[in-house]
């Protein structure tokens, strides 16, 4: 193998040697698109293909930019075809999709129940293998699309679908029972929107199929889909909603009024404010029935006065009734023989001759009615707000605007807020709630003093602190300056005795030399032949080649003394 390999590779080096410069491109050039084609070919092959989410295209842009809307926040990216049907990246999402589409109904109506499920039948020769097969499909594809979803970790589902019967009174119900397996952490056993989300899946996936026939329970056999059960939970629940709303609505006041009146007093002095909603949270429909009057000349924008008229009615028919009658009165008396029962102005003018004439109007009248019918959804019944605003507090000084402090702690005088102001924050919570006195609304704003001890021993403690601390600072400043002053004091002493002593022994070997040159020159005057030691012919040399440098180099002599002195 080895041989051979080695045959190949230098009869390819001996080719290469041979070819010209165009002939090693071209190899180059082909081998370069074999390999790009064969990248391209690999990635295209590995894509993921687009399943369709339905099998019908979904000319509703509405509804559609909704099953959109709804796949983005699913994390699902999703395009929709020329023709408008809606692709996804894989079949098992397609699924998960469908479970929440249906779940939320936002599945469109043109879409075909058994398009959801692509159940792909194989017909057999019979009607009975033909059934049992649908009844297969639809059962595996409805376990699916229930195990898809992310709270359930496993269903078994049973789909009963009876033969067609010749009379309707004979045809028994299609029925289905799942179980269902949560996963944990799920809710899914206490949230009716997600077992609503199943029982409508399994509506729309088997035809005939009713909600009343659909049995949901969990692993244990408790119904889930039991709702007319579960109307005193839904009841609490609704109850926790609403005073969650209310709580909701407490918090908004509390924090616009709290803003507001931090914002003009600060936050140290309005801490207590307590705000209490009291609202009706049952919706109710309620008809109004007005009668206004109505308008027969409207009033004309051009003139000055107001021409409209108003009338309270219409007079839409009337009808005018007389009636005329003469002769002589009737007045009964009773049976024969019996005394009648008129009373005696009436029985005198009985058997008169008389004219009696009866006239009146009969209208019917119309008015302007409106009837308006509303419904009222949960309205704010009450609303109680109190507000403690705290006083100014201020440290009193003395005249030299020092604190003045009294057994050991700082005076403070307190300034309470005015009656005017308080009456002015009232009007302003009172703006910002919607203060309603027909409501029996109640706003109160007080200034009752803060409990600032704790505060004040520390601002005291602090302050006594800084004060002990400038006090021990400046006396030992003091004691400071008094020991460099003692110090100095002290040198310029020493010194001043130094100089003192350097003159004497100056002066007393100006002295002492001045003796024996007054001996010296009064022992040549006399011609007495004077003999002298080493050590003065020593010192009188010095003494002399020093003169005669002070005359030559007066400068250097003078710097030599400085630096004597600045080192004395």
């Amino acid at each position: 193998m080895n041989e051979w390999l080695n045959k190949v590779l230098t009869r390819i080096k001996e080719l290469w040697a041979k070819w010209s410069l165009v002939q090693r491109i071209i190899l180059i050039g082909i081998i370069v698109v074999a390999i790009v084609a064969l990248i391209v070919i690999t990635r295209v092959s590995s894509s993921p293909s687009a399943v369709p989410l339905f099998n019908v295209a979904i000319t509703d842009e509405a509804a559609r930019d909704k099953i959109l809307y709804r796949l983005s926040e699913e994390n699902v990216s999703a395009s929709v075809t020329a023709d408008g049907k809606i692709t996804v990246e894989s079949e098992s999402t397609a699924r998960r999709m469908r479970s929440i589409l249906i779940r939320e109904d936002l599945v469109p109506t043109n879409v075909d129940p058994w398009d959801l499920f692509d159940a792909q039948q194989s017909w057999s020769i019979t009607d009975f293998e033909r059934n049992v097969n649908l009844r297969r499909s639809i059962t595996n594809l409805v376990t699916q699309h229930i195990e898809a979803l992310d709270d359930v970790d496993k269903a078994n589902v049973v789909i009963t679908m009876p033969e067609k019967e010749l009379f309707e009174a004979d045809q028994n119900d299609v029925t289905a029972s799942v179980i269902i397996f949560q996963k944990p952490g799920s809710d899914i056993l206490t949230n009716r929107k997600k077992v609503e989300g199943i029982q409508k899946l399994l509506i729309k996936a088997v035809e005939g199929l009713t909600a009343d026939n659909i049995t949901i329970s969990d692993k244990d056999g408790n119904i889930l889909n039991d709702f007319e059960g579960m109307a005193e939970f839904d009841r609490l629940s609704l109850v926790e909603k609403h005073q969650k709303a209310i709580q909701k609505q407490e918090a908004y006041y509390r924090a616009q009024v709290l803003k507001a009146l931090q914002a003009t007093f600060g936050p140290d002095r309005v801490r207590d404010l307590n705000v209490k909603v009291e609202m009706d949270i049952s919706k109710r429909t309620v008809e109004d029935r007005k009668i206004t009057p109505i308008e027969m000349r409207p009033d004309n924008p051009d003139t000055p006065y107001d021409e409209s008229e108003y009338v309270e009615s219409v007079t839409v028919s009337s009808e005018t009734v007389t009636k005329r009658w003469t002769g002589t009165g009737y007045n009964p008396e009773g049976p024969a023989g019996v005394e009648g029962q008129n009373p005696p102005v009436y029985s005198d003018m009985s058997n008169l001759y008389g004219t009696t004439e009866e006239s009146g109007v009969k209208k019917n009248q119309d008015y302007n009615v409106t009837i308006t019918n509303s419904e009222k959804s949960p309205t704010i019944d009450r609303i109680t707000v109190s507000v403690n605003i705290d006083g100014t507090w201020n440290v009193k000084n003395d005249d030299d605007g020092n604190p003045v402090i009294e057994k050991g702690r700082i005076v403070r005088e307190y300034t309470p807020i005015s009656e005017i102001v308080l009456e002015d924050v009232t009007k302003q919570v009172q703006d910002a709630v919607g203060y309603n006195r027909l409501r029996g609304d109640s706003v109160s704003v007080v200034n009752i003093p803060f409990d600032r001890q704790e505060q004040f021993d520390k601002e005291d403690a602090l302050y006594l602190k800084q004060l002990q601390t400038r006090q021990t600072l400046f006396w030992s400043a003091i004691a400071l300056v008094a020991i460099l002053l003692l110090f100095v004091i002290f040198r310029f002493i020493s010194r001043e005795r130094e100089r003192r002593r350097r003159l004497r022994e100056e002066e007393e070997l100006r002295r002492h030399q001045m003796e024996r040159e007054r001996a010296l020159f009064e022992a040549e005057q006399a011609g007495m032949e004077v003999s002298m030691s080493a050590e003065e012919r020593s010192r009188l040399e010095l003494q002399e080649n020093a003169i005669t440098m002070a005359k030559e180099h007066p400068e250097d002599v003078a710097l030599l003394i400085r630096t004597w002195l600045m080192e004395e």
